[in-house]
């Protein structure tokens, strides 16, 4: 609580100041090792960042030495002072920092309050706050990790060193938070992933991953529910150029808007092609090849190509963030008058997708960024038009200030899993600005020429990022449907492996995906081999199985499901995979 006014901080506050603290620390530990960078609150803690001095290193092993001052500060409940100075007082505070003076000069540009922040007498920082009043109100924090990071994330600036940390209201929350942290790494899709034979990534290919057969199982399996649904629902699935001339994002205004996350190809002789990094453009060229009534609207358009983006190296992560992937991807060509029935459609297509996952998600409203894109009118027009469609169907949104696409706002889908990280997945976009850009026309009922509205959405989002969240979230433990070995048969003795492959023909002949363990090992080690694959069902063959033409079924979590026959095991599992059921049977 805060001491004098007894009201209780946010975390953003509590972690800026509990950044300070750690500076503070770190200037009464090493004086005149390093120069102070900068050092904001996060989502998930706070950071700083420093350039060390001559050779002066951190490690991780520094930390509890680092942390015992922290504690220091904090218990002797030094005052947090706000103080507003002019521009030439704060460039004589901070001559000796040129990364202060540089964020001075920004402040000037942009015509901002300079504000400077003292912890007790010792300590000054240039800062535009908030801050606890006194270092006594952080309750509870801890230094995290240690890295390396480009100041401004660029890669051309000089490489300077970043300490994670993070504060919480309490105590419990914090041993919470630190829990979940450990949980997520034994959850890593990347050391998951190729673990479980899934995927893998190589140098001579940064952010472009290798699905192996088992991943690719279990993307197949999402795109074939994909495709089933969409079907029902009107959407025609095409597939468009993987290079284009650069004159189509010219007329789209990614070139101007996008160029630097394009792959350029500079063919010689003025002619220059970039790899497809969206399927805008093309769904806009595929509209434009006829001639169209509006008794032809909504028209779906959906495709799930290969994209191509440029990420900085230090951007990469996984399958999180890569510049190969796959989204599921959909371009919808309606009236002004069909938006709200066309949203409530793909809202309702979100909702079963994520149901089956088990997965709870939020909305993002985006609104108009500063590059956007068309007139004003239009922008106030679209976002009132997609808020009143999410206050009319009841959904859970927040809006995001300036997070819409350049071409119109957005709808982004915010989804939460098992261990309470949110991750954003899909996104629904209104689109007034590309149809004009790209002159279509469908003719109305009075046979007058109108531009159609279209709706850009993906409900997965990227299938690489969707696959690594689903990788976390189920910690490799596949629902049935998509497990990309359902089945492993484990006879005991060699004597059982005509059975084995007898029982593995029948259930291949009905869909199911088997794998038979021949190897020598004892009976205990192929249960566990099995078990640590995550795969759903063990089938366990004895002599006693082979002679009653039986089979013993064993769950992954251990459950012994006991003695059946094989017809009844079949129907089971036959009746998980219709229902796309979340839990193995109990």
């Amino acid at each position: 609580m805060d001491p004098i006014n007894n009201i209780k901080p946010d975390l953003n506050t509590i972690r800026h100041s509990a950044e300070h603290v750690l500076t503070q620390a770190m200037q009464r530990l090493y004086p005149n090792k390093f120069l102070m960078a900068m050092g904001p609150a996060t989502d998930d803690g706070f950071y700083f960042d420093f350039e060390p001095i001559g050779d002066f290193k951190i490690s991780e092993n520094d930390f509890p030495a680092i942390e015992a001052e922290m504690v220091k500060i904090i218990k002797e409940n030094l005052p947090i002072i706000r103080q507003e100075i002019s521009l030439e007082e704060a460039k004589k505070l901070f001559v000796d920092n040129p990364y202060k003076i540089e964020w001075l000069n920004s402040i000037q540009d942009k015509g901002e309050t300079i504000t400077i922040y003292k912890t007790g007498d010792k300590f000054t920082d240039l800062c535009a706050g908030p801050h606890l009043r006194y270092t006594k109100g952080i309750k509870a924090f801890k230094l995290l990790s240690i890295a390396g990071a480009y100041w401004h994330g660029d890669e051309k600036n000089k490489m300077l060193t970043r300490i994670y940390g993070t504060a919480f209201n309490s105590k419990e929350e914090l041993e919470k938070y630190l829990n979940n942290l450990e949980e997520a790494k034994k959850r890593d899709h990347r050391k998951l992933g190729p673990q479980l034979g899934l995927f893998f990534l190589d140098e001579t290919a940064p952010g472009m991953p290798y699905w192996l057969p088992k991943g690719t199982t279990i993307i197949n399996e999402l795109l074939k529910f994909w495709r089933e649904e969409h079907q029902k629902r009107g959407y025609q699935e095409t597939i468009t150029p993987q290079l284009n001339k650069k004159q189509l994002y010219e007329t789209s205004g990614h070139w101007d808007h996008y160029r630097e996350n394009m792959f350029i190809c500079d063919m010689g002789e003025n002619e220059i092609y970039c790899l497809k990094p969206m399927n805008c453009p093309n769904a806009m060229t595929i509209f434009k090849q006829g001639k169209h009534s509006y008794r032809e609207l909504p028209l779906r358009f959906s495709d799930c190509d290969a994209l191509h983006r440029h990420e900085k190296s230090g951007e990469l992560n996984g399958l999180l963030r890569v510049q190969k992937f796959s989204q599921d991807d959909a371009h919808i060509f309606v009236t002004e008058d069909q938006i709200g029935e066309e949203y409530k459609r793909i809202l309702e297509i979100a909702k079963l997708f994520y149901s089956i996952f088990g997965i709870e998600f939020k909305i993002r409203l985006g609104t108009r960024p500063d590059d956007f894109m068309g007139d004003i009118e239009t922008w106030n027009r679209a976002e009132k038009e997609l808020e009143q469609i999410l206050i009319d169907n009841k959904f859970d949104y927040f809006i995001g200030q300036g997070e819409g696409a350049f071409y119109g706002p957005k709808l982004d889908i915010l989804m939460d899993d098992c261990l309470g990280r949110q991750w954003q997945t899909g996104t629904i976009q209104l689109d007034f600005q590309l149809p004009r850009k790209f002159e279509l026309k469908y003719t109305d009922k009075d046979s007058q020429e109108k531009t159609p509205v279209v709706i850009h959405r993906v409900i997965y989002g990227s299938l690489e990022r969707f696959m690594g969240i689903l990788i976390e979230h189920f910690a490799g433990a596949f629902p049935l449907w998509i497990a990309p070995v359902q089945v492993k048969i484990i006879p005991i003795t060699d004597n059982q492996l005509d059975y084995a492959q007898k029982i593995g023909e029948t259930l291949r002949e009905n869909n199911i995906r088997v794998e038979i363990d021949d190897k020598s090992e004892t009976m205990q080690n192929k249960i566990r081999n099995a078990a640590g694959d995550k795969i759903p069902y063990m089938v366990i063959i004895g002599g006693r199985e082979a002679e009653n033409e039986t089979i013993s079924v064993r769950q992954r979590d251990g459950q012994d499901l006991g003695s059946m026959p094989l017809s009844q095991f079949i129907d089971s599992l036959k009746d998980q995979i219709s229902k796309k059921s979340l839990n193995l049977v109990k």
